[in-house]
Formats: C-alpha cells, structure tokens, sequence
C-alpha cells in the first residue's frame, strides 16, 4: 500500500509516564503487525511542567504505581529506575525530556516510536534523568543518529519551542490522558483502546474503524494534526 494511503495515528505519551511505558510493548506490536499500513507520530505531553517539576521524591505514589504497571502489563523496570527512586532526586521536567525527543525525531530514517521507546528506557530502565544531554547522544548513536546534531538540538531555545508546541497540539486534540493512541480520519481524531490495550485490541479497533469511517481509503490522504512546528 503506498505511504500516501496509509491511516495516520499519533500516540501521545510523556517520557516519564509509566503507564506509556507499560503500554510501549502493546503498541511495538501493533505497529509491527499493521506497518504496512499506517503512519504513526508520537507527540509529547506536558505531564511535569510548570509546578509539578519537582524531584521524584515528590511524587512518593511512584514506586506503588510502577508496581502495579508492572503486574498488569508485564514490563520490566530496571534496577537503575530503582535506585533513582530511592535517591528521590531526579527532577521530572517533561519540557525537557520533549525537547529531546524533538531532537531525535527530527533525525532522517529514525523511527519516532523507536525514540520514544529509547528515552523511556533511559529513565525506566537505567534510571537516567532526561534533563541530560549526555541521554539524547547515547540515544542517537544507538539509533544510527548525528549525536552532535542532536546535542546541539537539543541544547538550543528551539528545542523548547517544539515541546510545547507538541503540548499545544495535544490540547487541541482534546488529549488529557497518557497513553492515548489517535486515529486521524477525515472526520477528526479519535482515541484507539488504551493503556491496557493488547497489540490484537488496538488492530482490531482499527480494522473497525477503517471499515466504517473510512470507506474509500485511497481517496484519502490522512494526514496528522500535529503542531506547526514553526
């Protein structure tokens, strides 16, 4: 199927958001599986912003939550998460962690959800803060990236621009919750399934959603409704 008529989602997370990670091997699958047939953004949220970005030691309902993802989901949560919880002084800055997302997103030939995953591990996994430059370097060179580029991305008054350009389109898209996986059709955005999703819910929800509300797909260029980046 060319590109042009592939369907058009956005998955909106934020990278400190457990319940996206949890939700991360559901939607690897599902993309794997219907590749042939969609185009999949992901957007930022602004889960810590203004206020809440305080360290973690702040938010002492983390380790309960993360267990409890943990038991539902299935996914593993390093033992450098666990120390950097323990430690309790990580700031969660969901600007910060956008804009290094928008660096390596802007990387020719790398996947978005392949960002998206490698920065959750970054703090899930290993426990690294993502206010760290250091983050987005070793993640670009995992992914083939320019680390430079990237850095420099990353470090610029334009790194933050897009951030909250990416949370400027979530509220527009009515996003108020993390995960939300979006379908963009030619009557607007709808969600798909959500954090307990299974990889065969979501096709599933799609197949429905192609046939009833999209009855001539190659008629259609579904384009997102992302943010202008300018």
């Amino acid at each position: 199927m060319p590109s042009a008529e592939r369907a058009s989602l956005t998955y909106a997370f934020d990278a400190y958001c457990p319940w996206c990670y949890g939700f991360g091997p559901a939607l690897r699958a599902f993309a794997e599986d219907n590749a042939h047939r969609i185009r999949l953004g992901v957007l930022s949220a602004g889960l810590y912003t203004g206020a809440r970005v305080r360290p973690v030691a702040a938010y002492p309902h983390l380790p309960a939550e993360r267990d409890r993802i943990a038991r539902l989901t299935g996914v593993v949560f390093g033992a450098g998460h666990e120390r950097a919880l323990s430690q309790g002084t990580t700031v969660l800055d969901s600007v910060a962690a956008a804009a290094g997302l928008s660096a390596l997103r802007d990387q020719p030939g790398i996947s978005e959800l392949d960002v998206a995953e490698a920065v959750q591990r970054a703090w899930f996994v290993d426990g690294r803060g993502l206010s760290d430059a250091a983050v987005y370097r070793d993640v670009a060179d995992e992914l083939g990236g320019d680390a430079d580029a990237v850095a420099a991305a990353y470090a610029s008054p334009a790194g933050r621009v897009k951030a909250r350009a990416d949370f400027r389109a979530l509220r527009r898209l009515r996003v108020t919750s993390y995960p939300t996986l979006l379908l963009h059709t030619p009557h607007g955005a709808g969600q798909m399934g959500g954090a307990a999703s299974t990889a065969a819910s979501l096709t599933a929800a799609l197949e429905q959603r192609l046939t009833t509300t999209i009855p001539k797909p190659s008629t259609h260029d579904l384009t997102s409704q992302g943010d202008d980046p300018s």
